[in-house]
């Protein structure tokens, strides 16, 4: 059997970081030898995951001094960094420069926001403040596996769980051609897409049995959704983004819609659809209307469309902490490091969450 390969997860105590280490519990090769926490170092994994106690016993969360040294003697590593935005580039900087030193090159999933833009100031102008590594963007693709056959960098910055969902339903119109570039998105995300900070937009009797839009035509994924649509199609396209926060925790559910370029039915368009993602492994393309409920807390992706001959609607359910996240960034690293890219990632959907 080949070895272990031994992985660290970077800004432990969040849900995204709790999601990676259930789907990494569960992996054939990659093994957890360090959760690092700045806020919670030395205590239990157990005491921010009780769910997970099962799995990892004892197991504390460590340091950024020891997460250093754990790289600095290990030949080959995974490091996911779940770190917020605007703090994950320069820890990652850090460490990638201390393993450097000791002849190491760890492999590195990027979470957060802060390698998906392609220059410093495309990402200041989003999030407002300075690139915390602006010369290590050059060393990291953001892209969905399902859009890129060839990684050419040894990093990766996984698109945000929205973005995943507008992704996988827009990217085949505009590169097959079907729909001009103007689109037209309303998208639903659980309260777990916030993060684990109790916020008015997360708290549960303000959120539960409601619905309502935020950040309508201005949410800040929006540039980044444009930019990996571009680079994904090769068609500079614009998208109207309409965001709501729905009553539930976990799931993400698009509606993107479209003018056609040309007649074409619901059954033609769905047969695209298929064929255009025929080898990919985690999306499923429905006949009906796909529903988060069953794909939540999978890596799973279900698509469903419909056609008038003249207007395109495309929709896709993605839970947003595995296939927008956690989840996705375990298929990356299966690929980077020549596993099968379903590894660890194969367990179905629940249901009835």
């Amino acid at each position: 059997m080949s070895s272990p390969i031994p992985a660290v997860v970077l800004g432990g105590t969040g849900y995204v970081a709790g999601e990676l280490l259930r789907l990494l519990a569960g992996h054939p090769r990659l093994r957890v030898r360090a959760v690092m926490s700045d806020s919670q170092p030395g205590e239990p994994l157990a005491a921010a995951f009780p769910h997970l106690a099962s799995a990892y016993g004892d197991d504390r969360f460590q340091s950024q001094e020891q997460v250093q040294a754990l790289l600095a003697g290990e030949p080959s590593c995974a490091l996911f960094s779940a770190a917020p935005h605007g703090v994950s580039a320069q820890l990652i900087d850090s460490l990638l420069a201390a393993a450097a030193q000791a002849g190491r090159e760890p492999r590195v999933v990027d979470i957060s926001a802060d390698f998906r833009y392609r220059s410093a100031g495309e990402y200041e102008r989003v999030y407002g403040h300075a690139h915390g590594a602006p010369q290590r963007l050059g060393q990291f693709t953001c892209a969905l596996p399902e859009h890129l056959a060839q990684l050419d960098t040894r990093h990766v910055a996984h698109p945000g769980c929205f973005a995943t969902a507008v992704l996988l339903a827009s990217v085949p119109l505009l590169r097959l051609g079907l729909v001009p570039p103007q689109l037209f998105v309303a998208g639903i995300t659980g309260s777990t897409g916030s993060g684990r900070k109790p916020t008015a937009g997360t708290h549960h009797p303000l959120r539960h049995s409601d619905l309502y839009t935020y950040s309508a035509l201005a949410h800040r994924h929006t540039p980044e959704i444009a930019a990996c649509a571009r680079a994904a199609s090769g068609v500079a396209a614009e998208f109207a983004f309409v965001p709501h926060s729905g009553p539930f925790a976990r799931g993400i559910h698009v509606t993107v819609q479209a003018r056609l370029e040309r007649s074409l039915d619901t059954a033609a368009l769905l047969g695209l659809l298929r064929e255009f993602y025929a080898g990919s492994r985690f999306v499923r393309v429905l006949d009906g209307a796909p529903r988060i409920k069953d794909v939540t807390a999978s890596n799973n992706a279900h698509l469903g469309a419909v056609s008038d001959g003249r207007t395109v609607a495309v929709m896709c359910a993605i839970d947003n902490l595995t296939k927008g996240a956690a989840g996705g960034a375990v298929q990356w690293m299966n690929r980077m490091f020549g596993l099968p890219e379903t590894d660890g990632l194969t367990a179905p959907a629940p249901g009835w969450t």
